[in-house]
């Protein structure tokens, strides 16, 4: 009873972890420049005599799919696409930088650049404020052009390029906050990529494909039922072992 039993439990929880990841990529398949989690399921084998039967599962998310997601052009100055595989640096929560390819830009009351999630944006010399403005634009090669309130339309001022890193040769990672980070000592960046190339005045969606992550949870769902129901089967086999013991 305790292999099937506990073997079945690790599997349900396994269930249980998949479905999460799932329901979290179906909840952000509008979310700019998202990137889906990917999950995988491993073996963990007891060792030790009579034991090697027994094989729990462990369900975690390993990483994140990095391929692009569709492009849409919104007319809007601040928001930007990236069109290679790199990513706009930003201020995490602790103060590192972390990146992301969220390209909603907003300027904030201080003027302070920011994503649509708040993270500050990192330029060259650090995170980007913008001064008074009548108009702000940034140019394919991530650099911000700005109108100086009063000034000539005709003579916009360089004030900063974004910083876009590119990960090749880097091992990156998706922390909880949905930021990418690379993996190993803290404070570790990455460097910039001068040859990255954005797409003004567009957004770049999330790559979720709905139709799969649907599937994938009706999936999990029955490997949740077919556990259940292991468990099941197992409660009664002991029991009808227990009864068959009890008889003259």
């Amino acid at each position: 009873m305790d292999k099937v039993a506990y073997t079945s439990l690790s599997a349900l929880r396994g269930a249980m972890q998949r479905q999460a990841a799932i329901a979290h990529n179906l909840a952000n398949a509008s979310t700019t420049g998202f990137r889906a989690e990917m999950s995988s399921v491993r073996s963990l084998w007891v060792q030790g005599g009579g034991l090697e039967s027994r094989a729990p599962a462990a369900e975690e998310v390993v990483a994140a799919d990095m391929k692009a997601g569709t492009i849409a052009e919104t007319g809007r100055d601040l928001d930007i696409a990236v069109v290679g595989n790199q990513l706009i640096a930003v201020q995490g929560p602790e103060g590192d930088e972390a990146y992301t390819r969220r390209g909603d830009l907003l300027r904030a009351d201080t003027g302070l650049l920011t994503t649509g999630d708040g993270h500050p944006v990192i330029g060259n010399q650090g995170p980007i404020t913008l001064p008074p403005a009548d108009s702000v634009k940034i140019d394919p090669d991530g650099k911000i052009w700005i109108v100086p309130v009063g000034g000539d339309p005709n003579v916009p001022q360089e004030i900063d390029r974004l910083k876009l890193a590119s990960a090749d040769g880097f091992k990156v990672k998706k922390s909880l906050d949905g930021l990418f980070r690379v993996e190993g000592e803290f404070g570790t960046v990455l460097p910039g990529d001068p040859t990255a190339k954005l797409q003004p005045k567009s957004l770049e969606g999330s790559n979720v494909d709905v139709t799969k992550a649907l599937v994938d949870m009706i999936e999990a769902s029955r490997a949740w039922d077919q556990q259940v129901k292991l468990i099941s089967s197992a409660q009664e086999i002991d029991v009808s072992a227990v009864d068959l013991m009890r008889l003259d």
